[in-house]
């Protein structure tokens, strides 16, 4: 029987896919576990660099990437299952972690999906995806941080029509806005994400990761804070084994080898 959450390496980045398509990929205790468990996989083993979430959208007439929380197990007493201690929603929402992860979407990403969505580092999506927060629909909120993460992705304003009439974003709109990264025909979003991976895995994982943390750090902190944590990370870049064979490389006009360390 196959995993609700798979996990699988490729080179150096890591394919995490949703593997509940009879649901519509909704999150119930399973999938949070499950994906909680891959996000130690990603960074423990450090010769993965980079992480990408899909969905298995396989006997869906309309595919969708994730419908959110699983209202049966809600209804059934389940609520709490659907978030874990260090993760929270989903076991990934809120986990704190160094490497990127990349989504890769082909469908509707609505309610919890697209705070899934929303909690990774790029997107990669089909011309036929669309991002919602449908929550205020059913008398709810996106309680998963895409009430804040939404706005900082496309703006306040268009994010707030989006959270009030609960009317999802097509893709072309989402990319027009800065949501998405990149836009692709469908089926066709994990081999371009696995093209994003394998360039960012050209570059130094230790500057990769140590960049990341700046950036999102920039939507929370004071330039002051900003400035200590960059001279923190540099200074610790500066003196991995990875800085001298990057500068070797460029001298001796080669490729550089990074090995993370």
């Amino acid at each position: 029987m196959a995993n609700i959450v798979e996990y699988e390496v490729k080179d150096k980045v890591a394919l995490i896919t949703l593997n509940r398509p009879e649901a519509r990929n909704a999150v119930n205790g399973e999938v949070a576990q499950g994906l909680e468990s891959a996000i130690d996989q990603l960074e423990a083993d450090q010769n993965v660099w980079v992480g990408i979430i899909r969905a298995n959208t396989q006997g869906q007439q309309r595919p969708v990437f994730c419908a959110g929380a699983d209202l049966k197990a809600i209804n059934s007493g389940q609520a709490g299952s659907l978030n874990t201690e260090r993760g929270g929603f989903a076991g990934f929402v809120y986990r704190d972690r160094k490497k990127p992860i990349i989504a890769a979407v082909d469908g509707l990403a609505t309610a919890g999906g697209c705070e899934i969505v929303l909690a990774c580092d790029m997107v990669i999506a089909t011309t036929r995806s669309a991002f919602g927060l449908a929550e205020v629909l059913r008398n709810l909120i996106a309680g998963a941080g895409g009430l804040f993460r939404l706005p900082r992705a496309i703006g306040r304003s268009v994010a707030m029509e989006a959270i009030l009439t609960g009317v999802p974003l097509t893709a072309q709109r989402a990319y027009e806005l800065g949501l998405v990264n990149h836009l692709v025909e469908p089926e066709m979003e994990v081999e371009a994400a696995m093209d994003l991976a394998g360039r960012i895995c050209k570059a130094a994982p230790l500057a990769v990761w140590a960049s990341r943390k700046i950036v999102l750090a920039a939507a929370y902190e004071s330039d002051s804070t900003l400035i200590d944590m960059t001279n923190k990370e540099f200074g610790a870049v500066l003196r991995s084994e990875d800085t001298k064979e990057g500068l070797t490389a460029f001298i001796e006009k080669r490729p550089p080898n990074w090995q993370g360390k």
